[in-house]
């Protein structure tokens, strides 16, 4: 099992109590000490938390990336997203920036990234990517 990068939509499904997401974390947990998201994925949830102003579920998330880790941004993993935009640009399969960014920590760290929007996400080459909505983990 690789190091896993939680997407933003998996989080979501974590947070919502999703039975397969909440048992791949726990299973994921008993590996590694943590759950790491990017500083993009802290980004979408804050932002959507606020525009609703949900204070207790910030507060909730909050105290869940304080037990966790968030991977920022680097020079590096902006050149791996800016060259993935170049090249689906010219195959005409764009996808949308924040994403591409998510997919350059990923690759960048070598992580699987773990997502449900496997049919948009599959289209970059080189990211190995995992959907724990659809199975459960095993050691």
């Amino acid at each position: 099992m690789n190091r896993a990068l939680i997407d933003t939509d998996i989080l979501s499904y974590y947070f919502k109590g999703d039975k397969t997401v909440v048992k791949n974390f726990e299973v994921y947990l008993q590996r590694y000490d943590l759950i790491e998201i990017s500083i993009v994925t802290y980004y979408e949830i804050l932002s959507g938390l606020l525009a609703k102003n949900a204070l207790k579920q910030i507060e909730i998330f909050e105290e869940f990336v304080i037990d966790n880790l968030i991977i920022p941004l680097t020079e590096d993993s902006v050149k791996i997203s800016a060259e993935l935009y170049s090249t689906l640009r010219q195959s005409g399969k764009i996808i949308d920036d924040i994403d591409l960014l998510i997919a350059g920590v990923a690759i960048e760290n070598e992580m699987t990234l773990v997502t449900n929007n496997e049919n948009h996400f599959k289209r970059i080459p080189g990211l190995k990517i995992d959907n724990w909505s659809k199975h459960v983990l095993r050691l």
